[in-house]
C-alpha cells in the first residue's frame, strides 16, 4: 500500500490541474488579436501573447483563434469554448416586434447608454445621427474614420466608429461597426448588419427573432 501511495497521490493531483484549467471562450475576432473570455474575464490578446491565466494566443484572423491551454493548442471559432469545469453558454433568445407603423423597434443600449433600435437588414452596418452619437459620448471625430455614407439623399461625408458593446435585450456583441451620419437623422438608431450578422436572425410573421450563436 505504501508503494502505490505516490500513485495516488499523482493521480489526484492531475485530475486537480484538469479541473482548474481555465475556461476560454472567443467573443471577437482579429487579425493577429482576439477578444477572449477567460474564467469570466475579458482579455485582448496579440498573437504570442499570454494572459494573466496562463492562456496564449498563438495565433488569430477573421475565421478563428488558435489557443494554447495546459500545454496543449485548440483552434476556436466565434462563440465556442474550451477548458474548465463550466456547463457550455446558453443560448440566449429575444423577440422582437413590429410596431403601428409596421417597423421591427426594440430598446437596447449602446456601450451601456439606452437608445430606440429600429432593426434594418438593408443597412450594412449600426447607423445613428450625429446628434445621437453625442449624447452617447462617442466621439466620432477623433476616434472615426471619415467615410462616405450612402443615404436616400445621396452619398454624405460621416464617420466610421467601434462600438465596445452593442446590447438587445440578453443579448451583447463587442467591437461592433457603425456610422455616424451628420445632422439629427435617423431618429432611431438603425440596427444594422454588423450587429445582425453576429446573432441568428429569423422573421415569423410580426415577430423577428434574434439568437445568440455558439
Amino acid at each position: 500500500m505504501k508503494r502505490l501511495a505516490p500513485t495516488l497521490v499523482s493521480l489526484i493531483l492531475a485530475t486537480g490541474v484538469l479541473a482548474d484549467e481555465p475556461r476560454v471562450r472567443v467573443l471577437a475576432l482579429f487579425p493577429n488579436k482576439a477578444m477572449l473570455e477567460i474564467d469570466g474575464r475579458e482579455r485582448l490578446l496579440r498573437a504570442g501573447q499570454a494572459s494573466p491565466e496562463g492562456v496564449t494566443l498563438v495565433s488569430a484572423d477573421q475565421h478563428e483563434a488558435v489557443v494554447e491551454v495546459g500545454g496543449r493548442r485548440e483552434a476556436l471559432t466565434f462563440g465556442t469554448s474550451v477548458g474548465g469545469s463550466f456547463a457550455a453558454p446558453e443560448t440566449r433568445e429575444v423577440k422582437i416586434y413590429r410596431n403601428t407603423k409596421g417597423a421591427f423597434t426594440t430598446a437596447g443600449s449602446i456601450n451601456g447608454r439606452p437608445v430606440d433600435f429600429m432593426v434594418d437588414t438593408g443597412a450594412t452596418a449600426i447607423a445613428m445621427s450625429a446628434t445621437e452619437a453625442r449624447r452617447l459620448g462617442i466621439f466620432y471625430r477623433l476616434d472615426g474614420a471619415p467615410v462616405g455614407v450612402t443615404t436616400a439623399s445621396g452619398t454624405v461625408p460621416g464617420h466610421r466608429v467601434t462600438l465596445d458593446r452593442v446590447a438587445v435585450g440578453d443579448i451583447t456583441v463587442r467591437n461592433v461597426d457603425a456610422l455616424v451620419i451628420p445632422g439629427d437623422l435617423p431618429e432611431q438608431v438603425l440596427l444594422g448588419m454588423t450587429f445582425l450578422n453576429r446573432v441568428d436572425l429569423r422573421q415569423e410573421g410580426a415577430e423577428m427573432v434574434l439568437r445568440t450563436k455558439y
